[in-house]
């Protein structure tokens, strides 16, 4: 693909685009036969955290539909996406040199696997104590009853997922920066203060606006950032890296 055209590259990205799409769309229409299960199953930590006899409700008579048709089209993006990593990869490796393409696709692989689990660890542990926590701080007087909407969920789980995936790419970012020579081990255990500040402002702009769900952010991203010096010691020479600090 080096040698084609300008055109050539944009059927090629066009082409490539396209598979994307079609599986995507195959995924869709899988998942949209199971949204409801799917929804209920990622709506499991709020409703073990309600009170008894409490459900979610909906608001607008859209509201059910259009739910469950973000959720097929987040569990299609899902299914599709070792296709669309695999599309992207075939399609960037012909401008790679022989030692960047040795690299590429186990720098996307860990990037894959970090970012699903910081989801499960975001889904598995962290959400019924933030849901538990937050229905049992409004429902505390016995006088306020929660009544929360479907959408309003996906959102905010959507959300709060989002942003576990990306802060366990950290040691995969503090990898990457390493090798290009801009940091190095001693240079990231000198700033661990700072390091604790950027955790909590993270948390608090990547996460709702109460202290739990900010500490559940933070506490992962400084465990991370231990594991990223780790990393930026133990593998990363001196003469992988391609530019002096």
């Amino acid at each position: 693909m080096a040698d084609l055209s300008l055109t050539g590259h944009l059927e090629e990205l066009r082409r490539r685009l396209l598979v994307c799409a079609c599986t995507w769309l195959s995924g869709f229409a899988v998942c949209y036969a199971f949204a409801r299960p799917l929804f209920h199953m990622l709506a499991a930590p709020l409703l073990a955290a309600l009170p008894r006899h409490r459900e979610l409700v909906f608001i607008h008579a859209t509201e059910p539909f259009v739910t469950y048709l973000k959720v097929a089209a987040l569990g299609g993006a899902i299914l599709a996406l070792p296709v669309i990593l695999w599309q992207a990869w075939a399609f960037v490796v012909p401008a790679l040199e022989g030692r960047e393409r040795r690299h590429a696709l186990p720098f996307v692989l860990a990037s894959c696997c970090c970012f699903g689990l910081g989801v499960w660890f975001g889904f598995g542990y962290v959400f019924p104590q933030i849901f538990r926590f937050l229905i049992g701080y409004g429902t505390v007087t016995g006088e306020i009853q929660p009544m929360l909407s479907m959408a309003s969920y996906l959102s905010l789980s959507c959300q709060l997922l989002t942003a576990f995936g990306l802060v366990f790419e950290l040691p995969i970012v503090v990898y990457f920066l390493a090798r290009m020579g801009i940091i190095d081990h001693r240079w990231l255990a000198a700033r661990r203060r700072y390091a604790l500040l950027a955790a909590f402002i993270v948390g608090g702009v990547l996460s709702p606006p109460d202290i739990v769900s900010q500490t559940a952010l933070a506490i992962p991203f400084m465990v991370l950032y231990e594991i990223g010096i780790l990393v930026a010691r133990f593998l990363v020479r001196p003469q992988d890296q391609t530019s002096p600090l």
